[in-house]
């Protein structure tokens, strides 16, 4: 009962965006996962490096910790788009049965504010990035381990505007939903209104 649940509120996401925007968003998916596949090996090495050698790969703590966000970020918007982003879903499922043009109004409503939140982080990124870049700013110590930070912080804020415009598509593509309902006819058979 509830994977039916899950699936008709996913319902909405199944649609094709635009190919070009697809495509982006799990070509940065497949590179987040194997962004994991890489630390979940750098992490094993050093374990065994630890345990086996007395001899830690230098570095890891930093990679992981940048890594968590770089892979996040990169992962944002095909999570998205495939319709998994964290929600209560239970409100929109009733709604979706018996008021499909009120739960896609809800729909917009939430991807319009997830853009427009998207945008103000966007915004909010930017400079950092910047400074990173003029600072040099890096993890580590010198003469022991040393990673940049504005590669972590470029990929935010690539991921950042991918989820941007996953949010305006699904917005966009809610709202000609809401319209294609309201100029449906009204009435279906045995008096229930159209679905």
């Amino acid at each position: 009962m509830q994977a039916m649940a899950a699936t008709r509120s996913r319902d909405a996401y199944n649609q094709p965006m635009p190919f070009g925007l697809q495509r982006l968003t799990g070509v940065m998916n497949a590179l987040g996962t194997l962004w994991i596949l890489a630390l979940m090996v750098l992490i094993n090495l050093d374990v065994a490096g630890r345990n086996l050698l007395d001899a830690p790969v230098r570095g890891t703590t930093e990679l992981v910790s940048l890594s968590i966000v770089g892979i996040v970020f990169l992962q944002l918007a095909d999570t998205l788009r495939c319709g998994r982003f964290t929600r209560a879903d239970v409100l929109l499922d009733t709604l979706q049965r018996k008021h499909p043009a009120l739960a896609d109004a809800l729909h917009a409503v939430f991807h319009l504010v997830g853009l427009a939140l998207m945008v103000v982080i966007l915004r909010a990124s930017w400079e950092p990035l910047v400074d990173s870049v003029r600072i040099r700013e890096y993890v580590g110590a010198v003469g022991d381990f040393q990673a940049p930070v504005w590669p972590v912080r470029l990929i935010t804020l690539i991921g950042l505007a991918g989820t941007a415009l996953s949010f305006a598509m699904l917005a966009r593509m809610d709202l000609g939903r809401l319209r294609a309902r309201r100029s449906a006819p009204t009435t279906a058979p045995d008096g229930e209104g159209a679905r």
